[in-house]
């Protein structure tokens, strides 16, 4: 039996499916969800949430001459599935299929990328400057949830809308959650809004009043919050606004009831966001406003899928699943631990034995590993939701009373806080201490997660020690060593398993800008290539290195430690002792670890070939995992052993040349 899903080819055809049809089309898209993502992993929870508020956006609007912006575009999957993907969602996250989040140049009906909060209201604020100007007449609809409220971007978006523009939909999705639990005054003034019981009470009396009115069901949408003084003067959910000092009489009066409105945006809501018809008639009637909007949708995350319900931090991001348990694969024995582990049983080592030592995560204590210290020291634990940039100055703010808080926070999301580390901890230098996960790839997710460009971002900046660890025992030392200096230290280590070394009771103290020689020459009278691995390229540089000595090479491994400063010592002897250098690094060539040791050899006077691995001058795309990308654009044992062989043969002088520009 054909299902709706696969008759819907494009946006169109969900305008002619009846409400019973729809309904039907929802269901299947929840298995449809369930399934591929059983396999595949992904962002089910938040998709299972938005079916029905999709389905009413395509029923309503028509893409892509109107516009939809979501902000992160996670929760993007069901409208890749009513816009002609269905076809290929099966590929879903894995390597040349379907991207997970929103991608211009997959889809005409993309019409804005993203993967990182807060984004949304300035992007759709800005197309809607766009068609006023040209005098358009399409709508522009920004779907955002409420942990983009978390973020200042949002604010300040927010702040210009009604002064930029009189007609913008916004869509605030309030589902409680965002990756982690909502945090700070923000989630708690929405939560406060939908359940105060005065209210809803109040709601109850007054929407079964307009119901016995002709055409009541439809004076109730329109009317729902419209008069938001009414429901502050009534309740105490409004935002309170206490009047002191002189002239005054203390006593605490009521605002409007809802941010929004202060910001000269009408608000609707907050309404049943798996309602259907109900989404359908408020949408309506958003199109025919004449200023701008914002409809509070309440939806249930990971609806319809029982284990997402009971475990939605969990099934936000999700690994591959089995199907009927919801349980993920266990591990296989002998599997080392994730950095993100190691990362939070030391902090908590860490905080045990220095009372300056606290952890700071923007949203992410899943993810980072600072669920650990959360658990075991809460009190040394700090999460200020999806705002990064307030995240670094908070950070530095206690590092000027003495503390060394560490700021956890993936690479690709500390990108958002470059001015920060710039103005408020480096210039300053502050001791505050940068653990970055992710960084290297983070090969599902693809360009909008991967870290590739750290090292580039931070070795510019003066007062920077900036360290990369070869495998997870090394991690805990860089982060001991890091809560002894003075100066903003930075740690780049990778998404996922570890090496499988053993842990050291205690961590030891490493000397700032000093490399690790894991394997000197044997001086066997071979060509001599120094091969210098970067984090967790050394475990490659070792395998390349074992290939070229079975091949008569002289080879030694060195371990660089530090991307600032850099061992110029270390650097210099081998430089000048080797025929060929290899430079290994998961990260971008340009401007990267390899480009350093140019600068220094040319600084040095110093001629010897450089062959650089990393990744090249692009945006790498997603893949199913790390390895494929890794053999795609050649970080392999293969590709480092015939550059160098490549090298080793040609004219030392002319290669030197030609490699230093």
């Amino acid at each position: 039996m054909s299902r709706y899903l696969d008759m819907v080819k494009e946006p169109l055809h969900v305008k002619k499916l009846t409400m019973e049809q729809l309904g039907v089309l929802a269901h299947e898209i929840r298995q449809e969800l369930i399934t591929v993502l059983a396999k595949n992993g992904g962002h089910l929870g938040p998709n299972l949430g938005v079916v029905e508020l999709t389905m009413a956006l395509h029923r309503v609007f028509s893409t892509p001459k109107d516009k939809f912006v979501w902000d992160v575009s996670h929760q993007i999957y069901v409208h890749k599935l009513l816009t002609g993907r269905a076809d290929r969602f099966h590929t879903i996250r894995t390597t040349d299929g379907l991207n997970g989040f929103a991608l211009r140049s997959e889809s005409e009906h993309d019409c804005f990328g993203a993967g990182h909060a807060g984004t949304a209201l300035s992007a759709a604020l800005g197309m809607c400057a766009a068609r006023d100007q040209r005098k358009g007449d399409e709508h522009v609809v920004c779907i955002f949830g409420d942990a983009a409220l978390t973020n200042g971007i949002s604010f300040e978006a927010l702040n210009n809308i009604s002064h930029t523009t009189k007609k913008f939909i916004a869509i605030l999705n309030d589902n409680e959650w965002s990756i982690a639990k909502n945090v700070g005054a923000i989630s708690g003034y929405l939560n406060k809004l939908i359940t105060n019981p005065r209210y809803n009470q109040l709601a109850r009396d007054f929407e079964k009043f307009l119901m016995r009115l002709p055409k009541g069901h439809v004076a109730l949408k329109l009317a729902h919050k419209a008069e938001e003084g009414f429901k502050g003067a009534i309740t105490d959910v409004g935002l309170k606004q206490k009047t002191e000092g002189p002239g005054s009489d203390g006593r605490v009066g009521y605002g409007s009831a809802v941010i929004f409105e202060e910001m000269g945006l009408r608000y609707l809501g907050p309404i049943d966001g798996h309602d259907l018809p109900l989404l359908i008639e408020t949408m309506e009637f958003a199109k025919t406003c004449d200023q701008p909007i914002v409809i509070h949708v309440l939806t249930q995350k990971g609806k319809g899928y029982e284990a997402a319900l009971k475990q939605p931090e969990k099934f936000h991001g999700v690994g591959p699943y089995d199907l009927t348990t919801g349980n993920t694969a266990p591990a296989k024995p002998g599997t080392p631990p994730n950095y993100q582990d190691v990362f939070g049983q030391t902090m908590i080592k860490l905080c045990k034995k220095d009372n300056t030592v606290v952890g700071i995560t923007a949203a992410m204590p899943s993810g980072t590993g600072l669920k650990h210290l959360e658990k075991a020291m809460p009190e040394r634990y700090y999460d200020v939701g999806i705002a990064e940039e307030h995240a670094v100055i908070f950070a530095a703010g206690m590092a000027t009373m003495g503390f060394h808080p560490v700021c956890a926070i993936y690479s690709t999301f500390l990108q958002r806080a470059y001015d920060c580390i710039h103005h408020d901890v480096c210039l300053q230098d502050l001791p505050v201490i940068f653990c970055m996960d992710r960084a290297g790839l983070s090969a599902n997710d693809g360009p909008t997660h991967h870290g590739l460009f750290d090292i580039a971002y931070l070795r510019c900046f003066p007062n920077v020690v900036a360290m990369a660890p070869k495998d997870e025992d090394e991690l805990q030392d860089m982060m001991f060593t890091a809560t002894l200096q003075k100066h903003p230290t930075f740690i780049r280590y990778p998404r996922g398993a570890a090496e499988g070394v053993p842990i050291k009771d205690q961590p030891a103290l490493l000397e700032i800008g000093k490399a690790e020689v894991v394997q000197n020459f044997a001086n066997s009278g071979g060509k001599k290539i120094a091969i210098f691995g970067l984090g967790p390229m050394c475990t490659l540089a070792r395998k390349a290195a074992a290939k070229l000595v079975g091949e008569g090479f002289d080879v030694a491994v060195i371990n660089p430690r530090f991307t600032k400063p850099i061992d110029g010592g270390t650097h210099e002897f081998f430089g000048r002792a080797a025929d060929v250098i290899v430079t290994m690094e998961d990260h971008a060539l340009m401007g990267g670890y390899g480009s350093a040791v140019l600068e220094l050899f040319s600084e040095k006077g110093i001629a010897t070939p450089v062959a650089r691995i990393g990744w090249p001058d692009q945006f790498i795309e997603h893949a199913t995992s790390q390895d494929v990308l890794r053999q795609r654009y050649g970080l392999t044992v293969e590709n480092v052993v015939a550059k160098a062989k490549a090298f080793g043969n040609e004219p030392r002088r002319e290669v030197a040349l030609t490699a230093l520009g």
